[in-house]
């Protein structure tokens, strides 16, 4: 499952934004204040969506103001839209699907005023609308597992939602015979945007169980051990890469205490005895938390990191670009923001993007866009350097 292309219009300063034909590796750069952590709230902001509904996602991230806060400045009668196009293999073959959402007020409270699903049901021909719903109510294929038999007729059925402000993928994606809708609320529920927070993951933990890490790393002890006990070929592997890459540890533990608490443990080479992980650099943890991430032997299908730098010195920064990067690889799809150049400097042209905002509203350009950067960067400058040199500039490029 991939994400090949993503539009959004008037979400807070993202009032056009396109993006086309989007690698599987992809890095955000931008000063602050530019609209990356904007772009990654789209992805939050959808799950809200799906996991509530719309108007508590909009109180999400406007507050008490909801929709006014989050419609881009200027736009307030407009609706805010978000199209998604994936691939996934549906009945044995491949398909470019389109999810088209679009929020806005109906009635003077937030609704879906539009929301559809489609895809070709064969190999010419235009995409077929799947699902199409408007404010709680519209169709939906009932005998999608026909799709490929052109001859068959497709069976409509009628549907009323319980709310218009309920996304129609949000019951229909639990039905298996609904396929296309189930793929894509799996990609919703699945999307993972982390904001690695080091003192939430530090200290003595209750002895819980997890299998995942979550977005600010705060159950990284409970992963950790999950890891050691079921997947033990991954930790090895993880330790590995710790030895080969943090200077000094030598071994990593998790422990349950006596008194019933969940604790980790790194031995340095220099000391005879482990230490607590308070005791620790933010960057051992740091550089912990990611390869625990990376290594999930059930990897997210959408992983989503903001500013993976802080707290890691920089000659980590090419490491960690070499990791994200096989991470896709095997099958995920990354997008990283980043203030790094040497983790850019790492980055292949197709990955780089950068944003500015001009009266309020943000743009994304891509590198490899501009004939100019991938003159320079075959001649030899890594676009860590061209951004330090001020070339990755939409101005300064027209």
């Amino acid at each position: 499952m991939q994400i090949e292309s993503l539009s959004i219009r008037n979400f807070k300063a993202l009032q056009d934004i396109h993006l086309r034909n989007i690698p599987r590796f992809a890095v955000f750069i931008g000063r602050n204040g530019s609209g990356k952590t904007t772009l990654f709230r789209t992805f939050a902001f959808l799950k809200n969506c799906l996991q509530d509904n719309v108007r508590t996602a909009l109180g999400t991230e406007g507050g008490r103001n909801g929709f006014s806060e989050v419609v881009s400045r200027g736009h307030e009668n407009e609706p805010i839209t978000i199209e998604i196009q994936f691939r996934i293999e549906i009945l044995n073959r491949n398909r470019l699907v389109t999810y088209y959402l679009e929020i806005g007020l109906h009635e003077g409270k937030p609704a879906v005023l539009r929301e559809t699903l489609s895809y070709k049901r064969g190999r010419y021909g235009s995409p077929f609308h799947y699902l199409d719903f408007s404010c709680g109510h519209g169709r939906v294929v009932a005998n999608e597992q026909d799709f490929d038999e052109e001859e068959k007729p497709l069976n409509r059925e009628e549907t009323t939602l319980k709310s218009p402000d309920v996304l129609a993928i949000k019951g229909l994606g639990q039905f298996e015979k609904f396929k296309a809708a189930s793929a894509f609320r799996q990609l919703i529920e699945n999307w993972h945007v982390s904001d690695f927070h080091i003192n939430d993951a530090r200290g003595r933990k209750d002895d819980q169980t997890a299998q995942h890490l979550s977005g600010t790393g705060e159950n990284l002890p409970a992963v950790a051990r999950h890891l050691f006990e079921n997947e033990p070929e991954i930790f090895a592997r993880i330790k590995k890469k710790m030895q080969e890459r943090v200077p000094g540890v030598q071994d990593i533990e998790v422990k349950v205490t006596e008194d019933g608490y969940l604790v980790m443990r790194y031995k340095d080479g220099a000391f005879e005895n482990p230490f607590f992980d308070k005791n620790v650099s933010d960057g051992t943890i740091k550089m912990f938390a990611y390869l625990v991430l990376l290594e999930d032997p059930k990897p997210f299908p959408i992983l989503c990191v903001e500013e993976p730098e802080n707290q890691l010195y920089p000659e980590l920064m090419t490491i960690l670009a070499e990791e994200f990067a096989a991470y896709a690889e095997r099958g995920g799809q990354v997008m990283v923001s980043t203030h790094s150049p040497e983790f850019l400097d790492a980055v292949p042209p197709a990955s780089v993007y950068w944003l500015e905002k001009t009266d309020g509203q943000s743009k994304v350009f891509r590198a490899s866009d501009y004939p100019q950067l991938l003159k320079l960067y075959t001649a030899g400058d890594p676009f860590g350097v061209l951004w330090q040199q001020g070339m990755l500039n939409s101005k300064r490029l027209s």
